[in-house]
């Protein structure tokens, strides 16, 4: 059978969602029954279509945020909210990507990618954007391989694709480049760019790479060290496409390196 060829999105689909994050703690128990403040008095607001990096020392709490918002946990304290309604739990209008791009392994490309569909019983009248979203990011002629035939580019590409069917107006990243190699790495960045900017989904990612934050963000979130707060928000004024020797970008991956302590230490000149 031959695949139809994609086609054209319109407005509606790409239209990204507003975060707000208001006064949120998250509190959780050590073994002993004592609480560990993972986040306190956190308050976000992301527009419709940004993207937003969070950056800050480990446990500070971003993976944690970035939970919250998909609803797969819930805050001790405060509210967060999708174009004004409240988050309560999972909903494919938040699609989320982790670092390993959880494949089902018994499913090849097309299935992989198709399974949110299915799972949510709207597969066939939606059959058709399969095929729109592997062309999206660039499979087509791998729609029958296994996850254990793809490099671990590919397998994020699908993972990508796989979120990006159910056209959900954020899209959250939780390290999802981190296990790649540096070059597959940059390729892979300059691939979500491309979908942003196609889509014009809400990006919020998760990463420990300050140069990839300021590749890819319209503004950066440092956190602070547990318990995770907004330590400060900076703007990437940098026009895109954006060079990673320009001396606005160094500049600034300076200036995030100070704020996080590392600026001088040439073994953590990459990572946070």
């Amino acid at each position: 059978m031959v695949n139809p060829a994609p086609k054209p999105y319109s407005e509606a689909d790409v239209n990204g969602g507003e975060i707000n994050v208001q006064g949120i703690n998250r509190i959780f128990k050590d073994t002993e029954g004592k609480d560990i403040v993972a986040l306190e008095s956190v308050d976000l607001k992301i527009n419709p279509g940004e993207f937003i990096s969070l950056v800050g020392p480990s446990g500070c709490g971003k993976s944690t945020l970035l939970r919250l918002i998909t609803g797969l946990d819930t805050p001790t304290g405060g509210e967060l909210y999708l174009d004004g309604d409240k988050i309560n739990g999972p909903h494919h209008e938040r699609g989320l990507v982790f670092q390993d791009p959880t494949l089902f392994p018994w499913l090849n490309v097309y299935d992989n990618v198709a399974s949110g569909l299915a799972a949510r019983k709207i597969l066939k009248e939606k059959k058709y954007e399969v095929s729109e979203y592997i062309h999206l990011v660039g499979l087509e002629g791998f729609e029958k391989s296994y996850p254990h035939q793809l490099s671990g580019g590919m397998a994020q590409r699908v993972a990508l694709a796989r979120a990006l069917v159910n056209h959900p107006k954020v899209l959250l990243l939780d390290e999802p480049l981190g296990a790649l190699d540096a070059f597959t790495r940059m390729q892979m960045q300059d691939e979500l760019v491309r979908i942003w900017q196609q889509r014009g989904t809400t990006m919020i990612l998760v990463t420990h790479d300050v140069d990839e934050a300021v590749y890819l963000s319209d503004r950066i979130v440092i956190m602070t060290p547990r318990p995770g707060k907004i330590q400060e928000i900076m703007n990437v004024s940098i026009g895109r496409p954006r060079s990673r020797n320009h001396p606005d970008f160094l500049r600034l991956r300076t200036k995030i390196l100070e704020k996080l302590h590392f600026a001088k230490e040439n073994n953590l000149s990459y990572y946070i």
